[in-house]
């Protein structure tokens, strides 16, 4: 399996003590104000549980963040396809949850760029996208520095939001491997990705958590 070494954060596979930091995080109304509800604990492992067999089975993902100086478990970050259909699927996105400790240093911007640049050069991708709720300026931010582009007429019903949740509605973020080429973004830090096969993207179900 493919893992991906930037500066300062290892995206690796994911371990079993990854489980409670991970659990911890998914409970935190901070780190999830903008998502429907909370996991419990069987939630947050049955999660991993998933992210882990896509990885297994594709050499790719949502890998497990782990900063380099410390070994410290900070979230996960990386490539996932989406488990609904809509107008803009199949597709790949790029998606990063991290604990509240890891916020305000540029770690996600940093895992995201390794994840994206690993798509469009091993996988061959054409085109990255990510969604957001339109409430959610931190990850919006993020998607900017990354070179994305909101779609302005691509605003979607997630779903798989439960209909008159405050959070059902999400905004469409794109970026392509010709934008990305063309150096778009904010670059920042040094990609150093494991030696890997070249893959083709899976676009089957099994991918967003």
């Amino acid at each position: 399996m493919t893992e991906l070494r930037t500066d300062r954060l290892l995206l690796r596979h994911w371990r079993e003590e990854d489980r409670e930091p991970f659990a911890a995080l998914n409970d935190d109304p901070a780190v999830m104000v903008h998502f429907p509800h909370h996991l419990t604990s069987e939630q947050s492992d049955a999660m991993a549980d998933r992210i882990a067999t896509f990885l297994d089975e594709h050499g790719w993902g949502l890998w497990a963040v782990e900063a380099l100086d410390t070994g410290t478990f900070l979230g996960f970050t990386g490539l996932a396809v989406p488990r609904f259909e809509e107008h803009f699927t199949p597709c790949v996105e790029v998606g990063w949850r991290l604990a509240r400790e890891g916020w305000g240093h540029g770690y996600a911007t940093e895992a995201a760029r390794a994840s994206v640049a690993h798509g469009f050069t091993e996988l061959g991708l054409e085109e990255v996208v990510a969604m957001v709720v339109p409430a959610n300026d931190r990850s919006q931010s993020v998607m900017r520095k990354l070179g994305m582009t909101r779609d302005e007429g691509a605003d979607f019903d997630h779903p798989l939001v439960e209909e008159g949740s405050p959070v059902r509605r999400h905004h469409l973020y794109r970026l392509t491997r010709e934008e990305w080429a063309r150096g778009a973004g904010d670059p920042t830090g040094t990609v150093h990705p494991a030696a890997s096969p070249s893959t083709s993207p899976r676009t089957d179900p099994p991918g967003r958590p």
